[in-house]
């Protein structure tokens, strides 16, 4: 094969510590080792502004060892954490990608994207330099609309996004979708995209702590003491863990302690909810990096997991899903729809309850055994690393015209 030139954008990217940041980083490290001879690939990301795995800034300009990849960490202004917030960082993102890429030469453009407008981004510099696209969408953003925004502003902003997601998607060479359950959505919108779905994963340290033994099944719980129940992750309006925390915890006050790891824009609505509640059986706590969560998951005794109430979240699948069911710990899914589906057909003793439904969350807990297993098919089959070992393959044949 020929040389390639790719650009690919992502907003987040290690050591910020996210979802889309370590699904990025494993679709660039699979490029890289598939790339051809005198290919180049050129990453335009953030530096670190959400959390971070390190204290130790990340360079601005990072190469892989290959010598074909580099990576570009601009940095960017975000005020505050919501949604005005982080369209203003976005906006002085997109303008530096803009700049940057002014004058160069691109075979493909690449764009994992969750809140649409990396997609849109993407879309705009494919046409500006006469490239191919390949557009990877983590979120049914357009749907979520009018359930995300209060009252009647995102029923009203929606059709103009929708247009936007036209735009970025219509005239792609090829749109994968994270989760199986947008594809109602999005093979309704768009009839003639030939769509692909190549999800999330599990990251490679937790894969290697698996083959290490890290997480070596362990006896049943000991019934006088209180479980140890985990819950690791962002904590915001998709999560709704105000909805179900505090009175779940009180419920279980004497039989269970929380752990809550994590941030995001819905902290402090949780403790304030767990204040109000005269809640004492809960510690939060800030992110960690992937060698601490290790060793939380490894302490735990359940890890729990809880979706919020909106419809759109039905069609989701949360990537922190992989990762607890590598570490063979019992799952506490407070989950409905696609994710259900999951968890029933591929992740055994894990009990899923209704959302926000305080006793569908305690019987579920009672069908759990609380004991340690592996599983080693589901890590076999859901490891990150393959996945987007096929998912470089299939970028690729994009730009050498076999899509």
């Amino acid at each position: 094969m020929t040389p390639v030139r790719i650009l690919l954008l992502g907003f987040y990217y290690p050591p910020d510590i996210s979802p889309g940041a370590f699904r990025a980083e494993a679709l660039v490290h699979a490029l890289d080792a598939q790339l051809p001879a005198g290919s180049v690939l050129h990453v335009i990301t953030t530096a670190p502004h959400r959390f971070m795995e390190a204290d130790t800034p990340a360079p601005g300009e990072e190469y892989l060892e290959s010598g074909n990849t580099r990576i570009t960490r601009l940095e960017i202004s975000q005020p505050g954490k919501g949604m005005a917030g982080q369209a203003l960082g976005f906006l002085g993102y997109a303008r530096q990608v803009a700049k940057l890429a002014r004058g160069q030469e691109y075979d493909l453009v690449v764009a994992t994207s969750s809140r649409l407008m990396t997609a849109v981004l993407a879309r705009w510099l494919a046409k500006r330099h006469g490239a191919m696209l390949y557009q990877d969408i983590r979120d049914n953003f357009v749907d979520n609309l009018p359930y995300v925004l209060p009252g009647s502003i995102g029923r009203a902003l929606a059709p103009f996004f929708g247009v936007l997601e036209r735009w970025a998607l219509g005239k792609a060479q090829r749109v994968n979708l994270v989760s199986r359950g947008f594809e109602p959505y999005f093979s309704g919108r768009y009839p003639r995209q030939h769509f692909t779905w190549h999800t999330n994963g599990i990251d490679l340290p937790f894969v290697r702590a698996v083959e290490q033994g890290a997480f070596l099944p362990r006896p049943e719980c000991k019934v006088d003491v209180p479980l140890k129940v985990l819950y690791a992750g962002n904590i915001g309006a998709g999560q709704g863990l105000e909805h179900i925390l505090p009175a779940l915890a009180k419920r279980l006050e004497g039989r269970a302690e929380f752990l809550i790891v994590g941030g995001g824009g819905a902290v402090e609505l949780l403790q304030q909810a767990l204040d109000a509640q005269q809640v004492g059986n809960v510690t939060m706590q800030p992110p960690v990096p992937r060698d601490a969560l290790i060793q939380a998951y490894r302490d735990a005794d359940v890890l729990f997991l809880h979706l919020n109430t909106l419809p759109s979240l039905d069609v989701v699948l949360p990537s922190k899903l992989f990762e607890y069911a590598a570490t063979g710990r019992p799952v506490l899914a407070g989950v409905a729809g696609y994710a259900a589906r999951f968890i029933d057909e591929e992740i055994d003793n894990a009990a899923v309850f209704a959302p926000a439904d305080v006793e569908s969350a305690v019987a579920a807990l009672g069908r759990l055994e609380l004991s340690s297993r592996p599983r080693p098919r589901f890590v076999a089959r859901w490891r990150r690393d393959g996945i987007m070992d096929q998912m470089a393959d299939e970028v690729l044949a994009v730009v050498k015209n076999e899509a």
